[in-house]
């Protein structure tokens, strides 16, 4: 298999995957539909298409099986919900469970012993029954998860179809011989409630297997196991302590508790002090209001229900990062390359985080965020924490015998930061769209950002305001000027945005330019008429607060439309349009009657085509209600 030269993990779950040998490997953010591009020959010519396969990842090619078993991971490593194939995963992380694991519970800090966690430096936290793990580094900032998880199962649509098929073709191919079968279940299953607990199933959740207890399945697990118990499949995932699930939460705190149990340095706990993050603050405020009980996350289902939202363009900002371009924007999350791990989180706190592979890792957050990178790192011997600051524009010189370059490191995070801001900055929203967190009702609708103001200003140029704090701000003399903007708090001074500490200019001939807020140069003008317009609406509290209601209370079925067309029926047989077409008809000059007032008769219009129109609105009435009515309305 050829090796990794490039993994990204998107804002909306997808992973694109480039090779050494020249392929690429594209996943849909479900993670259950792939696109591999092979590498063109070396005599192809360099207009020729490249060689693509398409397929469901149950039903992936034996020559791509592992490709996708090791891209799938990447994925589930950093996703919040895991997509797990039962016939890519490997049979060596997969355990059969008579029981459903819905929720873990973890020790309780007055009555369990922590210090026995600390090793080496991490701290590792367990479960009480051993389903799920946390360990947490030694320097704070990440911690590692590995908990037991259920196999992907089918939807409910396709457990449906299925079972339909199955009793079509139990009735034609089997005939009488399955009215038998069923008798001869009962049976069975009535032996089975006589000795309920003699194969440990719970009474009526195992069903006697109608095949050997010796015949196993194509993965090797026998068959009367698969019958009454269920598969699960063990999932390693990374968090920063910055940004988590909430299911963690408490397993950290308790992490977190530990490890300053056993700090015995003053200096240290002085230097943690200082550099603990908000959500740090937050799990040791009061660990014992949370719970100790934990839901595990769920596996996504085999089949994707929004297979439409898939995007299958590969995004060309890795093979030409001057020029970014990508038909399909999208922020990116995470970027494995040459063994460093970029980790970029976006949200009211923007925070990057680069980990060499050395077990020290660099950060840029808040006014640093791609300006400074703070390195920390732990010396071996005297286990000291150390701290050292990075300027962007003066970067330290290579060292010959490093495993890494800190100066390609950081201009590479910066240059991927950059990229991210100009797609959030740009007005395409197709970057929140998410094939599995859409709700099927909406189609995705709830996902999209609406208008919450709109003003044109005199002189000056139009302003127009999203529900995602976007700010679209259009000069009259074509200047274009994009950014974010946080209206939820009001300040008399210049807000410098937390969110977005950049902006985005669009010059009249299409040239687009990012620019910092704090040092915006010769385009001043621009960028303070655009705050203090935000400021302003800021003070008056003119910007309505978008609740996401949305669509989903609003009534989408068939009924709405019968009535749309219902009352057009009613508003044309109510109008006067056929009786000005029939008058126009008796104009024996044959040319429509127009008035010379202040009105003036429409243009002649043909009876015929009127009725036509109400013909087919009829016929299709009439189709609605008898689809209707067999549905059992």
């Amino acid at each position: 298999m050829e090796a990794e030269r490039l993994m990204v993990l998107y804002g909306d779950g997808s992973v694109e995957v480039r090779y050494a040998g020249g392929s690429r490997l594209l996943l849909s953010p479900c993670g259950c539909e792939y696109l591999h591009e092979a590498a063109p020959p070396a005599a192809a010519h360099p207009l020729q298409p490249a060689e693509t396969s398409r397929q469901r990842v149950a039903f992936a090619l034996s020559a791509y099986r592992e490709k996708l078993r090791r891209a799938l991971d990447f994925r589930n490593q950093f996703c919040s919900r895991p997509y797990l194939p039962s016939h890519v995963i490997p049979p060596g992380r997969k355990k059969i469970i008579f029981s459903d694991i819905l929720e873990i519970r973890w020790p309780d800090p007055a009555t369990a012993d922590l210090t026995r966690c600390i090793d080496n430096g991490s701290v590792k936290i367990s479960s009480v029954d051993g389903y799920a793990h946390l360990c947490l580094s030694e320097l704070q900032q990440e911690f590692t998860v590995e908990f037991l998880c259920k196999v992907s199962q089918p939807s409910a649509a396709s457990l449906r179809s299925s079972q339909k098929n199955s009793n079509y073709q139990t009735g034609d191919q089997y005939g009488k011989s399955s009215q038998n079968s069923v008798a001869e279940m009962s049976l069975k299953q009535t032996k089975i409630e006589n000795k309920k607990n003699e194969h440990g199933c719970a009474e009526g959740k195992c069903r006697k297997p109608t095949k050997p207890r010796d015949q196993k399945d194509r993965d090797g697990v026998p068959v009367f196991y698969t019958n009454c118990s269920s598969e699960y499949a063990w999932v390693t995932q990374r968090w920063s302590v910055s940004s988590y699930p909430e299911e963690w939460k408490y397993p950290l705190s308790l992490a977190l508790m530990c490890y300053n149990l056993h700090t015995a340095n003053s200096v240290m706990k002085t230097c943690e002090k200082n550099n603990r993050t908000s959500t740090e603050d937050d799990v040791l405020k009061n660990p014992g209001t949370h719970e100790t009980v934990s839901r595990l996350p769920a596996a996504l289902p085999l089949s994707c229900r929004a297979p439409h939202l898939h995007r299958w363009t590969f995004c060309d900002f890795f093979q030409n990062q001057d020029t970014g371009k990508c038909a399909w924007p999208q922020l990116i999350q995470i970027v494995w390359c040459q063994g460093v791990f970029y980790r970029f989180i976006h949200g009211r706190t923007n925070i990057i985080e680069i980990y060499p592979g050395d077990d020290s890792f660099f950060k840029s957050e808040g006014a640093f965020l791609g300006n400074y990178f703070v390195h920390y790192a732990i010396q071996k011997g005297t286990k000291k924490r150390e701290e050292k600051m990075y300027s962007v524009k003066s970067l330290p010189p290579d060292v010959p015998g490093n495993l890494y370059s800190i100066s390609s490191v950081v201009t590479q995070a910066t240059k991927i930061l950059q990229y991210c801001y100009k797609t959030k900055l740009s007005l395409t929203h197709n970057y929140s769209l998410c094939c599995w967190k859409m709700v099927p009702e909406t189609d995705g609708r709830e996902m999209l950002p609406v208008v919450l103001y709109e003003k044109v200003i005199p002189s000056m140029g139009r302003l127009v305001v999203y529900s995602d704090h976007k700010v679209h701000a259009a000069f009259w003399d074509g200047m274009t000027l994009n950014m974010v903007w946080d209206f939820s708090s009001s300040c008399s001074k210049i807000q410098i945005n937390e969110d977005v500490g950049w902006c985005k200019l669009t010059h009249p001939d299409g040239v687009q330019q990012l620019i910092q807020i704090s040092h915006p140069g010769i385009y001043e003008r621009y960028i303070r008429t655009a705050i203090e317009w935000c400021q302003s609406l800021n003070e008056r509290k003119e910007i309505p607060e978008y609740t996401a209601h949305s669509v989903t209370e609003e009534n989408w079925s068939a009924d709405a439309e019968l009535e749309k067309i219902q009352r057009f029926t009613f508003l044309l047989d109510n109008s006067n349009v056929l009786e000005r077409t029939s008058a126009a008809k008796t104009n024996p000059s044959g040319t429509p009657v127009r008035k010379t007032g202040q009105g003036s008769e429409p243009a002649d219009v043909g009876e015929g085509c009127v009725l036509e129109a109400l013909e087919k609105t009829s016929k299709v009435i009439q189709d609605i209600e008898s689809l209707l009515a067999a549905a059992g309305r």
